[in-house]
C-alpha cells in the first residue's frame, strides 16, 4: 500500500511539473509551486504525526522544481534521499531533521541541484540522530553530502561513501546553494567496510555556493571532506569526530578562515586521526589542479591534556582503561577504533598552506610525508605552500612511528621518509628554506597552557577556547593573507579574546548533543 501511495505521489508530481509553466532552462529552484509532494510522507506513530523525508527504498523523489519544508513539523529523514538536478531543497532556520538509524538516512543534494539551508545564531538548523536523547551515538545515520559541477583533478568522480551521485565538471564558480548556522550530529553510518558517510561531504562545489558557521559532531568518519570544487568558507566546527576534522582531496582549492576542531580523549579511527589531513588524491600523482586550499585563524584542540590519564599511560598495559576505547560512546557498528596522529598531515602531493593558527596537544604537530611517491616534501621545499605563525603548544614528547613501533622524541614536526622503509626525520622547527618560512614564524611550548586559551578542556563544564588576557597569541603584527577576511588580523587562532561579542560559536553551537532535547 506505502508503495501504490508513493508512485500515485510521484506520478501526480509528474504531472504537476508538466503543467506548470516553466520552460525547465532555468537554475535550480527556478518556476514551479513550494511542494513536498512526492518528498514528505507523513505518518502517524504511537500517536504522533511524524513527516518522513524519503519512502526508506531508495526510490528517488521526483523532480519538482521546489521543495520547502516546515519548520514547525517533526521531520525525520528515511534511507538514501536524492534531490536530483533541477531541484532546490529549502531548509527554514529552526528546523530540526532527525537521521533514522534503520535506514541509514543520508541526504544526498546532486548536481544541478540547490540546498538553502540558512539558519540563525538563534535558530539553527539541526540535522541529528533520531535516537533519544542520552543514547545517541556516532554514526547514527548517514550524513548530509552535496555534489556540484566544479573543478577536481580526476574530471567526475563517484561521491565517497555509497551514494549513486557523481560530482565534477567544468564550472568553477558553481552554486550549490546555502548552507549556514547548521548542525550536523552523529552521522557517519557505516553501511560497507571502509565506506562511511562523513557528517559533510562536499564533491567539487563551485565557488559562488555559501558555507559558513557549520558545526559537525560526533561523525563516525570524517567530520568535513572536500573532493575538489573552491568554495571558500568560514566558521566551521569540528567536535568529537572519530576520524579526521577537516579532510581535503582531489584539487580543493578554496580559502577557509576561522575553524575550531575538538578531539575526544576516547575516539579516534584505525586509519590515525588528524586534525588536517590532506591529499592531491588517493593516488598521489600530480594531476592538476593541485589541493591548494588555504587555511588562517584554525584552532585545534588535541586528545592530550583533556584527560590526565590519557597518552601518559595510554601506551601501558597497567592501565587498559585509559587507552582509547570509546567509552559510552561507541557505537557497535563495525567501527574500529585507532589512535591519534597529526595536528596537520600533508601528504600524497598536497600543498596545502596554514596561517596563524594553533595546534595544541597532539601526538604530532605537522607531517609532511611522501606518502604513496614524491610531492609534498617537494613542493614544501620549492616554497609551493607555508606554514606561518601558527603556535604549536603541549605536543607528546613521544609519537609512534609509521608502523605503530617505534618511539620517537621531538615530534613537533613529523616528517615521514620514502613509503618504503617508513622511516622518520625530525626537528625542532622548520628547516631553513623548507617550507619558506623562518623557524622563527612559527612557536614551540612544550605546556599546553603556555598559550593561555581561558579552559579549553571539552570534557569538563564551561569549554571556552579564546585566548585569555596577555595569551601570545595576541599579536598585532599577524595579518591575514589576501583574501581572507581582516577580522582574522591581530591574532592566532579561531577567536580572538573572550570578549563576547567575538565568540562566533555563542548561540548556535551545541557542546553536549547527547543529550539536547529536540
Amino acid at each position: 500500500m506505502k508503495k501504490q501511495l508513493f508512485l500515485a505521489m510521484v506520478a501526480a508530481a509528474a504531472l504537476l511539473a508538466g503543467c506548470n509553466d516553466n520552460d525547465g532552462n532555468g537554475g535550480p529552484g527556478d518556476g514551479g509551486d513550494d511542494t513536498t509532494e512526492g518528498l514528505v510522507f507523513e505518518e502517524t506513530v504511537n500517536g504522533e504525526t511524524r513527516y518522513y523525508i524519503g519512502d526508506g527504498d531508495q526510490n528517488f523523489p521526483a523532480p519538482v522544481k521546489n521543495y520547502t519544508l516546515d519548520a514547525t513539523k517533526t521531520y525525520y529523514l528515511r534511507g538514501w534521499v536524492y534531490i536530483q538536478e533541477g531541484s532546490t531543497l529549502t531548509i527554514p532556520a529552526g528546523t530540526v531533521i532527525r537521521g533514522e538509524k534503520e535506514s541509514m538516512a543520508s541526504l544526498i543534494i546532486e548536481r544541478g541541484a540547490q540546498i538553502i539551508a540558512q539558519g540563525s545564531a538563534t535558530q539553527p538548523i539541526v540535522f541529528t540522530s533520531a535516537q533519544p536523547a542520552g543514547q545517541r551515538k556516532p554514526g547514527d545515520w548517514g550524513g548530509l553530502i552535496i555534489c556540484g559541477r566544479g573543478l577536481n583533478n580526476k574530471t567526475e568522480q563517484q561521491i565517497e561513501g555509497g551514494p549513486r551521485s557523481f560530482h565534477g565538471g567544468t564550472i568553477a564558480d558553481d552554486n550549490s546553494g546555502v548552507l549556514s548556522y547548521v548542525r550536523v550530529e552523529f552521522a557517519g553510518y557505516p553501511f560497507d567496510t571502509d565506506k562511511e558517510i562523513n557528517g559533510i561531504t562536499f564533491g567539487s562545489i563551485g565557488s559562488a555556493t555559501k558555507i559558513d558557521h557549520l558545526q559537525v559532531s560526533y561523525s563516525n568518519d570524517d567530520s568535513f571532506e572536500w573532493f575538489g570544487g573552491s568554495p571558500n568558507c568560514s566558521y566551521l566546527v569540528a567536535y568529537h569526530g572519530w576520524d579526521d576534522d577537516f579532510d581535503t582531496d582531489n584539487g580543493f582549492s578554496g580559502k577557509l578562515q576561522f575553524l575550531l576542531g575538538v578531539r575526544n580523549p576516547k575516539l579516534a579511527d584505525t586509519s590515525l586521526s588528524n586534525g588536517f589531513e590532506s591529499d592531491n588524491n588517493k593516488d598521489g600523482s600530480s594531476e592538476e589542479p593541485f589541493t591548494t586550499a588555504q587555511f588562517s585563524n584554525v584552532t585545534l584542540i588535541g586528545p592530550m591534556g583533556q584527560d590526565p590519564d590519557f597518552y601518559n599511560t595510554s601506551a601501558s598495559t597497567a592501565h587498559p582503561d585509559a587507552y582509547i576505547n570509546g567509552g559510552s560512546l561507541f557505537p557497535n557498528n563495525g567501527s574500529k577504533l585507532g589512535q591519534f596522529q597529526a595536528g596537520v598531515q600533508i601528504r600524497r602531493n598536497s600543498r596545502i598552506s596554514l596561517y596563524n593558527s594553533v595546534i595544541m596537544g597532539y601526538p604530532v604537530g605537522i607531517m609532511i610525508e611522501n606518502d604513496k611517491g614524491a610531492g609534498s616534501q617537494e613542493a614544501a621545499a620549492a616554497g609551493a605552500f607555508s606554514i606561518r605563525n601558527v603556535h604549536f603548544a603541549g605536543v607528546d614528547t613521544t609519537a609512534t612511528s609509521f608502523d605503530n613501533s617505534a618511539a620517537n622524541t621531538n615530534p613537533i614536526i613529523g616528517i615521514l621518509g620514502s613509503n618504503a622503509n617508513k622511516t622518520w626525520a625530525r626537528g625542532t622547527g622548520f628547516t631553513d628554506g623548507f617550507v619558506r618560512e623562518s623557524a622563527a614564524a612559527n612557536q614551540f611550548y612544550t605546556a599546553l597552557d603556555a598559550i593561555q586559551l581561558m579552559q579549553p578542556n571539552s570534557l569538563q563544564d564551561g569549554f571556552k577556547p579564546m585566548p585569555s588576557a596577555g595569551s601570545p597569541l595576541i599579536n598585532s603584527a599577524y595579518t591575514v593573507p589576501s583574501g581572507f577576511d581582516s577580522k582574522g588580523n591581530g591574532f592566532a587562532g579561531a577567536f580572538r579574546s573572550t570578549d563576547p561579542a567575538d565568540d562566533w560559536t555563542a548561540g548556535w553551537c551545541e557542546w553536549d548533543p547527547q543529550n539536547a532535547e529536540y
